[in-house]
């Protein structure tokens, strides 16, 4: 695991220039990979590639970058793990590797048989540049899920290329200026999508592309995987679940096992929901030492996890390491998560992430995580929730459905407070006003809209980004779905990817840590788009098939809850240890001078929540975080 960055100024440029300057944005993200740091120039066409290596498989100088293969004609700067090297060493004829790292064989392959070639064989979490001497172009490459980060974009003729755009900033000739569409697509979701970046002209690489970029300046970008092509050619698989659980189990404990691959010592991150645990199993049923896992607790008993984790843990017989996470601990981190996340972001459960990944970091260079599970086993409570509400009133006529949220909206949060009165106190909803102006926004919607008015943290009609709204509508499949399976697509493209994974990737690379996703081995992922909804899911319980291969390896009882995701009592902390800061960067004075955002709605919502009638905890989270990342990384 580690980071790379460059730049390329397709004309004659000093070496000691490239040099200076390819260093100076490495340094900036250096805790990707702290253990050693090299570049390449080519003064004759204005290249330079940085790398900084957090080294995992073989150790010594063998598996130093960027790399130049034996030709000479390749050179590479890679971040991530390519887990399939002995398959991919079988195509390659005629080479005596200097080493064992996965680097110098993507690297050979690469050469061997074609980039494009190599990618489709390659499984694993990777992104790369690669510069071919011959041709005088440059590949940019990324994973087919989005595991691992790659940002491009040009500048005054100058193509910037890196693991995070935050390492741009010290290109000599940056200027910086905020895409606001992309700002608000942020404030809707408390995330920047893909492929935007929070700066205009800078954009990522789409998950499952390569993209060529010739010394004419002229682009290719071409997919190597997509999620719509593997719909295209899937046929549901409707056969017996149980003979369908035992290829699962197969499949899982190969993931697993073919990620406990390392030359530095390895663990797992363990919540005791049921994607880590089956993580954890897996590991433990085909490791001879205990294995080493780690999780937080809240003292909050509606956030805490804790107990589950160690039970599972005890069970298996692991290692165990555990943290309780308080407000102090968010204190301490909140002035660094700028740096860390170097674009605004703001789903509040990177905190805990940062720590689990800090503690893990003590013991381990290496941990697996369960994320993923939830898109591809329809694990989010929303799903259900999303097709409750869409059977209850998918079949009203639109129009009908926007007169009856204009009548919603009509009423005042006052007036709905004192119309509540009618219903007995023990069956009135909490925050009713909330929930009926949530429930107005979606219903007046066709059913994708639908969809994204219900995961929207701040509804459509308001214009947050001064001059600027939201319009990016989810991307659609090619096939006919039902509506869980379109939500599951929709997410796999747009949160896992943007949100999940950005989460993972940021906090753990900060404390220099490789976090490793079994559930996004791509055979696995398109396993999970063979079966029926129905071995996903039913009306009480949701990843069916998953539950019944961790039901192998542990009791039911112990995992058999409903599930509660890793949340942050934010809301509470906001009204109390965060008021005085958060109170700060809210200042109406603040929101003005900044001049992008429309302070109004803001501020309503601050008094809002402080007084306690609301709980605008991720809204407001998401204004906090963009303040924060705004002081850091452009006022400064």
């Amino acid at each position: 695991m580690c980071g790379l960055t460059g730049f390329w100024q397709f004309q004659e440029s000093p070496e000691q220039f490239l040099k200076e300057t390819v260093s100076s944005m490495a340094k900036i993200i250096l805790s990707r990979g702290p253990d050693s740091y090299g570049n390449w120039v080519c003064s004759q066409n204005g290249l330079a590639l940085g790398h900084n290596r957090l080294s995992i498989r073989d150790l010594s100088s063998a598996g130093a970058q960027p790399m130049v293969s034996q030709s000479g004609r390749f050179i590479i700067a890679y971040n991530g793990e390519i887990y399939n090297t002995d398959e991919l060493k079988n195509l390659v004829k005629d080479i005596s590797f200097h080493g064992h790292s996965d680097t110098e064989v993507l690297l050979e392959c690469c050469a061997a048989i074609g980039v494009l070639n190599t990618l489709k064989k390659a499984n694993g979490m990777f992104a790369f540049a690669l510069w071919d001497r011959q041709e005088r172009c440059l590949f940019l490459a990324r994973d087919r899920l989005g595991i691992k980060p790659l940002y491009w974009g040009f500048q005054n003729g100058n193509l910037l290329f890196g693991s995070q755009v935050g390492a741009f900033t010290r290109f000599p000739s940056w200027q910086c200026e905020i895409d606001k569409q992309a700002l608000a697509s942020y404030f809707t979701h408390n995330y920047i999508r893909g492929p935007l970046s929070i700066y205009k002209g800078i954009q990522q690489v789409e998950p499952g592309h390569i993209i060529c970029i010739k010394a004419d300046k002229q682009i290719y970008n071409e997919a190597f995987w997509s999620l719509n092509e593997v719909l295209n050619k899937t046929k549901i698989d409707s056969r017996p679940m149980a003979f369908l659980e035992d290829e699962l189990d197969e499949l899982l404990r190969d993931a697993v096992k073919s990620r406990m691959v390392a030359d530095v010592p390895l663990g797992a991150f363990l919540s005791g929901g049921i994607d880590s645990s089956t993580v954890v199993a897996m590991m433990q049923a085909q490791s001879t030492r205990r294995i080493n896992t780690f999780s937080i607790g809240f003292n909050e008993a509606e956030f805490n996890e804790a107990h589950h984790a160690k039970e599972v843990a005890n069970l298996l017989g692991t290692d165990h390491h555990e943290h309780y996470f308080d407000e102090k601990d968010a204190i301490n981190l909140i002035p660094n998560l700028s740096e860390w996340f170097d674009e605004p972001f703001a789903d509040s459960s990177q905190l805990p992430t940062y720590l689990v990944s800090l503690i893990a970091r003590q013991q381990v260079t290496v941990s697996l995580s369960g994320d993923g599970g939830d898109e591809l086993f329809a694990g989010y409570n929303r799903y259900v929730l999303a097709q409750k509400l869409w059977k209850k009133i998918g079949f009203v006529p639109l129009a009908v459905r926007k007169t009856l949220a204009h009548i919603i909206n009509s009423f005042s949060p006052k007036q709905i407070d004192f119309l509540s009165k009618v219903i007995p106190a023990s069956k009135r909803p909490q925050q009713l006003a909330d929930k009926l102006y949530k429930l107005a926004s979606v219903i007046k919607a066709d059913r994708q809209l639908f969809y994204k008015n219900l995961v929207s943290l701040w509804p459509g009609d308001i214009q947050l980004v001064k001059e600027t709204y939201d319009n990016f509508m989810f991307p659609a499949a090619d096939v006919d779905l039902d509506y869980i399976s379109e939500m599951q697509f929709i997410d796999t493209l747009t949160y896992l990817p943007n949100d999940i994974l950005t989460k993972v990737d940021r906090a753990s690379m900060a404390v220099s840590l490789e976090a490793r996703v079994p559930f996004l081995d791509y055979r696995v992922v398109e396993f999970a788009w063979r079966l029926p909804l129905s071995y996903k899911l039913n009306q009480n319980n949701s990843k069916l098939i998953l539950r019944n291969v961790l039901n192998r390896y542990v009791p039911e009882h112990v995992f058999n809850r409903p599930k509660m995701g890793f949340g942050v009592p934010i809301g509470d902390w906001l009204r109390g240890p965060l008021q005085e800061w958060a109170n700060d960067l809210l200042s109406e004075k603040k929101l003005k001078n900044m001049g992008l955002l429309n302070e109004s709605p803001i501020l309503t919502r601050w008094r809002e929540h402080q007084s306690g009638k609301y709980n605008w905890q991720y809204s407001l989270w998401g204004v906090l975080m963009f303040m924060v990342w705004y002081e850091k990384w452009v006022k400064n």
